[in-house]
């Protein structure tokens, strides 16, 4: 049985749920640089995020030195630049993007929007300072 909002069981277990419908970016004319949708449910193990980049824009050289990245082309074209070279990145194409890896994205001439899945960067947490710690 669910709970009255429907995201978990009467026990408190999460249900799966339908988050968004990646059909309804296939079609982004007039939409800016930036993220569409981002994951955001309480104790999720996971963060996403469906980006759209703009014919003519780019992420620009990083590494991610700590998560690898599922990167899943939604529409549009791109390419990816790593350290071995440059790839096309077409509609329906998953690139896994390792941790430590160089890689910049471009988007093509009708731009590019995607998804991206990696685990979670842990929160900042707030903790009272310790009294025997002294500062200077």
């Amino acid at each position: 049985m669910t709970s009255e909002d429907g995201d978990t069981r009467d026990d408190g277990a999460p249900l799966p749920r339908i988050l968004y419908d990646t059909s309804a970016s296939a079609a982004p004319e007039d939409l800016s640089a930036g993220a569409l949708w981002r994951l955001a449910e309480s104790g999720r193990q996971l963060d996403a995020n469906v980006v759209h980049l703009p014919a003519g824009h780019r992420v620009d050289t990083h590494r991610e030195p700590d998560l690898d990245v599922l990167l899943l082309v939604l529409s549009g074209t791109g390419t990816l630049t790593a350290d071995d070279g440059t790839h096309p990145l077409p509609t329906g194409v998953l690139t896994w993007l390792p941790h430590g890896s160089a890689r910049s994205l471009a988007a093509g001439p009708d731009g590019m929007t995607y998804l991206t899945v990696h685990r979670r960067r842990p929160g900042m947490r707030i903790q009272r300072r310790d009294p025997s710690v002294h500062r200077i």
